[in-house]
């Protein structure tokens, strides 16, 4: 596989008037990006919950913005695959809460490729929010994506947080893992963030985290939002002394800009000073769980 360009997104939540309005929005959002060069555009955890603000009596409903924004879902896929086709590139879009036939509903992100292809991956492990007061339920397998691009695994916001879920990630192949996020204090972010700089070290890959920002007291789910987009990699040989490859600015609407090359998860993994992702199995923490490989190219 060869290099190519990553665009995460700092998305900021805002009060969109119409339906037309978000989807002028998310295209605007992709223009620039893949003007820019990327061929991976990553949006955050509950990004498409703000379409709830066209819906004003479900604003102080939580189970309400699940019943909105779900019977938007066909749109807004439909939006996404599109603009990965007309621009080449792979998509994942803003992650939302999806009904499931047994009545539950999961976070749901969706990988769009250029092909017209699609995957998903359901958030496994709820927040307190989330299970507590929204009502959403852990989802189920953990996935890898094989695309054009090489094998990507998605690690949602707390999932990146708990290492043996990005760890059966990197073992399928995986040579990025991406954690779109949405949290709404600043030690929210720094959580997501330490567990994703903490996963590129251990799994010696690259690991990346796409957050919502901005204030929105109109939503009873999106009201405070903080955080900045980062590309990391584990701290050694050809990298930075800290592992950050690129790092946008607080809480600006933003796209961040990085470089993958699977060739150097390779030699981390080969030539490492330290070598983790080998020594995995000597440490305590040796039960791996099972992946699936949805084939995308």
């Amino acid at each position: 596989m060869t290099a190519f360009k990553l665009a995460l997104a700092q998305y900021p939540i805002e009060q969109l008037g119409s339906f037309d309005d978000w989807r002028a929005k998310i295209a605007s959002w992709v223009a620039e990006a893949a003007g820019a060069g990327a061929k991976l555009l990553v949006f955050p955890e509950y990004a498409a919950m703000e379409l709830a603000a066209l819906d004003p009596a479900s604003m102080g409903d939580l189970d309400g913005t699940i019943r909105f924004v779900a019977g938007l879902i066909d749109q807004i896929d439909a939006h996404h695959a599109a603009l990965a086709a007309a621009h080449d590139v792979h998509i994942v879009a803003g992650s939302l809460p999806c009904p499931l036939a047994d009545g539950r509903a999961v976070n749901r992100a969706r990988l769009f490729a250029p092909n017209g292809k699609v995957g998903n991956q359901d958030k496994i492990v709820m927040t307190r929010f989330e299970r507590e007061k929204w009502h959403i339920a852990g989802g189920e397998p953990v996935r890898v994506f094989e695309t054009a691009l090489g094998r990507i695994g998605i690690s949602i916001c707390y999932d990146v947080e708990f290492p043996l879920i990005a760890r059966a990630q990197a073992e399928a192949g995986a040579i990025l893992i991406l954690s779109p996020s949405c949290t709404d204090t600043m030690q929210g972010y720094w959580r997501v963030r330490v567990g994703a700089q903490a996963r590129a070290l251990e799994n010696q890959c690259f690991v990346a985290q796409a957050p919502t920002v901005g204030m929105a007291a109109w939503s009873p789910v999106l009201d405070e939002n903080y955080g900045a987009a980062g590309l990391f990699a584990p701290p050694d040989s050809d990298t930075p002394d800290d592992g950050v490859l690129a790092l946008g600015d607080l809480g600006k609407g933003q796209w961040v800009y990085g470089e993958i090359d699977p060739a150097r998860v390779v030699r981390w993994r080969a030539e490492g000073t330290v070598l983790p992702f080998t020594h995995w199995t000597e440490s305590a923490a040796t039960t791996s769980l099972p992946c699936q490989v949805v084939d995308l190219r």
